[in-house]
């Protein structure tokens, strides 16, 4: 059975993720649908490129991805099918994908052309859903799109590096569930750089000189558990997706804070290194 995994900015509230089901199984009955996320931050493309790039691996080979942020067709924001990792991705080509295919090289991309023949505002309903049934039932790219080349980059995608590759400068671009704030420095970026030299993260007003390897890391468990006070103190980790994170243990906005709160950290935050 083919599958169709869904992330927008549509949130709960509206009939948008709904009306986009349906639609699916009005073209395509014979399909399982799977939400990855509808609470992306309106037109948020570094949030959605963050979620879908650590989400769409977990999914059998064959999966179809609808990315439906900032997807209204103009001149300047073209939709674009892409088959790559062989999962494929329907989107518009607004830098969404440059975090994923910075890493993995398409194997195929279109910019799709069936538009042409439809005139919506609601193109994940009306463009993405028949793009994606077309691909569920065994169609081919080549059908529905012209190929091309090149996609739209995403700004702030890499960090910056000195030339005496003595600093990282970095940005915050995700902030998760919890507050934390998820940086674009990834682990392998960072030891390439380091080599082994000693370091100092310096975010806002903070300082740290460790990357620990879990959350609970920061904890001294030989210290009892009803003298300890490590609820609240932050830290940096790499995080699951090896990302750098800013977090607070066992942060929450309505006891210990979080990163986001009690620190302070925002989108597009800088973080630097230096070595």
């Amino acid at each position: 059975m083919a599958i169709i995994t869904l992330t927008t900015d549509f949130g709960e509230k509206d009939h948008f993720t709904g009306a986009v089901k349906g639609a699916i199984y009005s073209e395509f009955p014979d399909v399982k649908i799977v939400d990855i996320s509808h609470s992306v931050s309106p037109f948020s493309i570094p949030e959605a490129a963050y979620i879908i790039q650590n989400a769409y691996s977990s999914f059998p080979k064959g999966t179809i991805h609808i990315i439906g942020i900032d997807s209204e067709i103009n001149e300047e924001n073209k939709h674009i099918a892409i088959k790559l990792d062989d999962h494929f991705f329907v989107c518009a080509n607004n830098g969404i994908m440059s975090m994923i295919c910075s890493e993995i090289a398409p194997e195929k991309i279109v910019e799709i052309n069936i538009n042409d023949k439809i005139e919506t505002s609601f193109a994940v309903l009306d463009v993405f859903v028949k793009v994606a049934c077309h691909i569920a039932r065994g169609g081919t790219l080549e059908v529905i799109g012209k190929l091309i080349e090149n996609i739209k980059p995403i700004k702030n995608i890499i960090p910056f590096v000195n030339d005496e590759k003595t600093q990282i400068i970095g940005n915050v671009i995700y902030i998760d569930n919890y507050g934390n704030a998820v940086t674009n420095i990834k682990r392998a970026f960072f030891e390439t750089i380091q080599k082994g030299r000693a370091f100092e993260v310096s975010a806002k007003s903070y300082k740290f000189k460790k990357i620990h390897k879990k959350y609970s890391d920061i904890v001294n468990f030989k210290i009892p558990a009803d003298k300890r006070n490590d609820e609240g103190r932050g830290l940096v980790v790499f995080n699951s997706s090896n990302y750098m994170e800013i977090a607070i243990y066992k942060s929450n906005t309505a006891t210990v804070g979080s990163a986001s709160t009690l620190m302070g950290f925002k989108m597009r935050d800088t973080v630097t290194i230096n070595f």
